[in-house]
């Protein structure tokens, strides 16, 4: 929760932008709030995203407005919004992130699978990583820093353990 009321924007790969659109904006965890008020990019390599799946959110939206008329709250129009009109960028990573980056000055909070973490780390885009560590073992996935060039060097600036035996290790590359 700290870290999201930080930032101005979530940063996400295509994929990733599916898996939490058909989560997010029905979602009654306590981090859903800012998961759907702060602003979303998208990126893909071809500037092009294809429409989510729009069941899950077109009966959120149902649910919304049934809501409302008998006076309950529920999934708002801004939020499906914001999730259904991301901004969608991608076709040169460096531009786009400096680009977005210069807009608040706020931080940008990247999600996303091993292919967007990869080429924001081997593009240099990344100025905090926050590495979290949940205590499973799932025996695959994809490693996000194989196809580096050079090491990164970086400086452990915070580490948090949580009840559930997650560990949020903060790094700041040198």
């Amino acid at each position: 929760m700290e870290l999201l009321g930080q930032v101005s924007l979530h940063a996400m790969g295509r994929r990733t932008y599916h898996d939490m659109v058909a989560h997010w904006p029905t979602s009654t965890y306590p981090i859903a709030r800012p998961m759907n008020e702060i602003p979303k990019a998208v990126f893909s390599r071809s500037g092009a995203i294809s429409a989510p799946s729009l069941e899950k959110t077109t009966a959120a939206l149902k649910d919304a407005t049934t809501a409302e008329a008998s006076g309950h709250s529920g999934a708002d129009q801004a939020v499906l919004d914001s999730w259904l009109h991301p901004i969608v960028a991608g076709t040169d990573l460096v531009a786009d992130i400096q680009r977005l980056k210069a807009e608040d000055g706020k931080p940008i909070l990247a999600h996303g699978g091993a292919s967007f973490a990869s080429s924001l780390i081997a593009a240099n885009l990344i100025d905090v990583f926050h590495l979290v560590v949940h205590p499973v073992v799932l025996g695959r996935g994809l490693p996000i820093f194989a196809g580096l060039e050079k090491p990164v060097h970086l400086k452990l600036e915070d580490l948090k353990q949580f009840n559930t035996g997650t560990v949020v290790k903060t790094y700041r590359p040198l």
